[in-house]
C-alpha cells in the first residue's frame, strides 16, 4: 500500500505527539480514508501493521466510528442531520428530499459516484437547525430551495 508524502509527513507527525503508536489510530484512519475514498481491507492491512495492531483491532475501531466506512462513498458525503433539533425545524423533509432528488437512499451513492447520502445523528449545529455535513463543510438552517443551490454548487465542482 502506498500513501501519498503528504500522507506520510502527516503520519509521522503524528506519531511524534502521541504516547503510544495505538494512539494515533482514529486520525490516521481519517487521513487514509480522505486520500483513498474508503478503508479498503489493503489499508486497515497496512495501518494494523504500520501501528502493531491486529487487523481486528483496526476494524473494531471504524465499526464504532459512523464517519469512517469500509464501502466507497460519493466524492461529496452528504450528512443530513434527523436528531430532535433538527427534526423538530424540517429535517425528515430535507433527508426525504435528498433521496428523492439524488434517487438514493440512506447510506446510498448515486451512480455517478458523485454522491452519497446518510442520515446521521447530531452534527452539533443544533442552533442553526436543520444541518448537513458535506465531507467536512458544515451547512445550516436549510430549506429546499437551499438544498437545491448547494447541491448543484456541489455538482459543478464535480464536474470541473
Amino acid at each position: 500500500m502506498t500513501f501519498s508524502d503528504q500522507f506520510e509527513s502527516r503520519f509521522a507527525e503524528m506519531l511524534s505527539h502521541y504516547p503510544t503508536k495505538r494512539s494515533v489510530l482514529v486520525p490516521t484512519l481519517l487521513y487514509a480514508q480522505d486520500e483513498v475514498g474508503y478503508l479498503s481491507q489493503e489499508v486497515i492491512a497496512e495501518l494494523a501493521q504500520r501501528l502493531d495492531l491486529t487487523e481486528l483491532e483496526v476494524r473494531n475501531v471504524i465499526s464504532y466510528y459512523s464517519m469512517l466506512t469500509t464501502k466507497p462513498r460519493g466524492k461529496y458525503n452528504l450528512q443530513v442531520c434527523t436528531n430532535i433539533s433538527c427534526m423538530l425545524r424540517g429535517a425528515e423533509e430535507i433527508f426525504d428530499w435528498c433521496r428523492q432528488r439524488l434517487d438514493i437512499d440512506h447510506k446510498g451513492t448515486t451512480a455517478d459516484g458523485l454522491f452519497s447520502l446518510e442520515e446521521v445523528e447530531c452534527i452539533g449545529a443544533c442552533s442553526w437547525a436543520p444541518a448537513m455535513q458535506v465531507n467536512y463543510d458544515f451547512h445550516e438552517n436549510l430549506t429546499v430551495e437551499k438544498m437545491d443551490t448547494i447541491l448543484d454548487e456541489y455538482k459543478n465542482r464535480g464536474m470541473q
